[in-house]
């Protein structure tokens, strides 16, 4: 069998921006590259949305962007600027057409259904399959989304409804998403922050009821996406010969599931540090945010039904802080800013809990 200077399991979102990022800056002209990846084609099947905090490699991905959003309760709405940090939704289809069409010019990289088919035994393998340790008790952010396209035109296609709590909470944490990319087409989501729950997914009812709600009756479904990120860490122990990327390599961040950014910033490190990548340090999400992550998801396990409000009230704050804060560039000042905006004996409580 075959041998190869590097392997990436998993061809998906960490896995392909890796193996771009070392095309892209000449990495692979004298070196090998197997991709593991056991799907036969390339199409659309998730939407990647995020503020652009930092440069990234996708901005011809991009489906649309916006400067505005919205976060409403069941007593009070707020709509928010966001003109240097834009709101942008990264189309799956084009990102796997742009980086394919890239890899299919150098010979060195290859595409391989199983693992098996290859020999490791010299390789430097990027996983980015992520394992887990059962618990029920875990917390996940599952949510299943449309996208719809109406006969007339119906939405503000310049602001995207963040997040709209008002709807059922079933003793979790529940909102809806909206993303309008035409005044006539739109992503609607609903998301829950919650354990295990299968009572929790009859999603096709939730949407339904929602568009309803919005006062929408003609509209055609042209796609539907589902997924479940984990509000916890995967198992990421050190191992020789190996790096785990994207969520398998805690490229999640626990409190809001943003793990786009995050992996174009781990798949530039490991680019930078490809010629001594045995003696790289692991790269890791700042340990301040996983403190806060932890009690953060403390509160929403135990309060469910103070969420809706301690984001609405998190947002009265400048909104770049808040940006910056849930997106991994807040500085000392920016932090004790958005923990002030909390309920304060909750998350003391939680803190010590």
């Amino acid at each position: 069998m075959k041998e190869f200077d590097y392997v990436i399991i998993g061809g998906g979102c960490s896995g392909l921006s890796l193996a771009y990022e070392l095309e892209i800056h000449k990495k692979l002209e004298n070196k090998t590259l197997a991709i593991i990846e056991p799907r036969n084609e390339y199409e659309r099947d998730k939407t990647w949305s995020f503020w652009k905090v930092v440069n990234h490699n996708f901005d011809d991905c991009v489906k649309k962007s916006w400067n505005n959003f919205s976060i409403k309760t069941s007593g009070s709405s707020k709509e928010i600027k966001c003109d240097n940090f834009p709101y942008q939704s990264i189309d799956s289809g084009l990102f796997y057409k742009k980086i394919n069409k890239t890899l299919k010019k150098n010979k060195n990289i290859s595409f391989h259904k199983k693992i098996k088919d290859i020999n490791t035994d010299n390789s430097f393998i990027f996983n980015s399959v992520p394992s887990f340790k059962i618990d029920q008790n875990n917390l996940w952010q599952h949510f299943h989304g449309v996208e719809i396209q109406t006969t007339d035109n119906f939405f503000d296609d310049t602001v995207i409804n963040l997040m709209d709590f008002d709807c059922e909470q079933r003793n979790n944490v529940h909102f809806f998403y909206v993303l309008p990319f035409k005044k006539n087409q739109a992503m609607i989501e609903t998301t829950w922050l919650s354990k295990e729950d299968k009572s929790l997914k009859d999603y096709d009812s939730q949407i339904k009821n929602y568009i309803n709600r919005l006062g929408l009756k003609d509209y055609k479904i042209n796609f539907k996406e589902e997924g479940a990120i984990p509000l916890f860490h995967p198992i990421n122990e050190k191992e020789k010969n190996k790096i785990n990327i994207g969520t398998a390599g805690g490229m999640t961040r626990l409190s809001t599931g943003y793990t786009f950014l995050n992996i174009q910033e781990h798949s530039k490190y490991l680019r930078m540090h490809i010629e001594n990548i045995q003696s790289a340090k692991r790269y890791k999400i700042g340990k301040k945010y996983q403190i806060l992550d932890k009690v953060f998801l403390r509160v929403l396990e135990k309060y469910p039904e103070k969420m809706p409000n301690t984001f609405f009230n998190m947002f009265s704050d400048s909104s770049e802080t808040v940006i910056k804060f849930l997106s991994n560039k807040s500085n000392i000042l920016e932090d004790i800013s958005i923990i002030f905006k909390m309920p304060k004996f909750t998350f003391i409580k939680s803190l010590f809990a």
